[in-house]
């Protein structure tokens, strides 16, 4: 069982990596050449910012969740 669970912990990360990794990406190639194929990953990260500033208290929760999962090794 602890293997099992080690190999979906493992397979997690490495698509929270790839996730990451593409999101990057996006905001370089969106400031550089605009939208893309009709995304704008910069809109929509302003946009989250945007909403969690908002939320006030709860939103400054979310985000230091946030940070916390995206950042712990």
């Amino acid at each position: 069982m602890n293997n099992v669970m080690a190999i979906v912990n493992d397979l997690v990360k490495g698509l929270t990596n790839i996730a990451v990794g593409l999101i990057g990406l996006g905001v370089v190639a969106g400031i550089l050449f605009g939208d893309l194929m009709g995304v704008n990953v910069v809109g929509g990260l302003l946009g989250l910012v945007n909403q969690l500033g908002e939320a006030g208290l709860v939103g400054l929760l979310v985000a230091i969740l946030l940070i916390h999962l995206f950042t712990k090794e």
